[in-house]
């Protein structure tokens, strides 16, 4: 199962270099957990221009994932396009996805691609993989339309064949919700 980064896993803060700015999204911790649970193995594919436009060093993107993998659990692949453009691994092409299920030793076709713009979506349909959209308030109307998912416990439920979402999963997810409020009330956020 593989994941966009940016939107879908955690807040979008274009080409952050901070690791204190990282925020998962709400529920994504509880569908990674279940997830892994389930022996699934997950991944993230990337696009981040910020290296190439000079915005973003490696050490600061590594960094960036780190504080990821420490709120949200270690991924079993990562695979980051770093180019602007004319490559072969930039979302909408295929070689995030490639590249990922390679490394898994997977086919594509055997890998979910969940993402929060119409280009994870259209990566995962030229790498013939499956493709869910987790619509945000950044997706364009004219990319919402195959599998849509109305969040990350959705597209996980969908993944996993579930027709519900496990209730203690959305306890979670409300948990993680007013937890999040809780602390941005007491900051002054």
């Amino acid at each position: 199962m593989l994941f966009d980064r940016d939107g879908t896993l955690i807040t979008d803060i274009p080409h952050n270099s901070d690791p204190g700015r990282v925020e998962p999204v709400p529920g994504a911790r509880a569908a990674l957990h279940r997830l892994r649970r389930a022996g699934l193995a997950v991944g993230v594919v990337t696009n981040q221009s910020g290296i190439a436009r000079g915005l973003l060093s490696w050490p600061e993107l590594n960094a960036v994932n780190k504080r990821v993998e420490a709120l949200l659990g270690p991924f079993d692949v990562w695979q980051i396009c770093p180019h602007l453009s004319g490559c072969s691994c930039r979302k909408p092409a295929p070689g995030l996805i490639l590249g990922a299920a390679q490394a898994l030793h997977v086919r594509p076709q055997e890998c979910v691609v969940v993402g929060d713009i119409g280009a994870d979506v259209e990566a995962a349909e030229n790498a013939g993989a499956r493709g869910i959209l987790v619509p945000t308030a950044t997706t364009l109307s004219g990319e919402i339309h195959g599998e849509v998912a109305d969040n990350l416990i959705d597209a996980v439920s969908r993944i996993l064949g579930d027709p519900e979402p496990d209730p203690s999963y959305l306890d979670r997810v409300s948990s993680e919700i007013s937890l999040r409020r809780v602390w941005k009330a007491g900051f002054g956020e």
